[in-house]
């Protein structure tokens, strides 16, 4: 359930070589915490790539992780759901999104 991929530096050479493929990611800190959980769906200009390239822009992160799917909107919620399990609440970048409705996860 987890992703437990192991992290990229988020820069620009690392995001330019991403396939513009739909899916989800996570954005972390240097110690490899996450701080916001994403997807690129079908509205998305150029997949993942474009969100990593907004998130870059931003400075939100340092590194990233991808997980390529077609069930983006179901996976990116089930990792919330695990977030929250393993942590107690929303990664911070996800705060917004408190009041949005999830299910409960028991991860083994």
């Amino acid at each position: 359930m987890r992703l437990d991929k192991p992290w990229t530096d988020l820069t620009p050479e690392a995001v330019a070589a991403l396939a513009g493929e739909l899916g989800v990611y996570q954005l972390g800190d240097p110690q490899g915490r996450v701080v916001r959980i994403g997807y690129a769906g079908g509205r998305t200009l150029f997949g993942l790539r474009s969100e990593l390239q907004a998130a870059l822009a931003a400075g939100e992160a340092a590194r990233f992780r991808t997980e390529v799917t077609a069930q983006y909107l179901s996976r990116y919620e089930e990792l919330l759901m695990v977030h929250v399990a393993d942590h107690g609440q929303l990664p911070r970048g996800n705060a917004a999104e408190g009041r949005r409705r999830l299910g409960r996860l028991s991860p083994g």
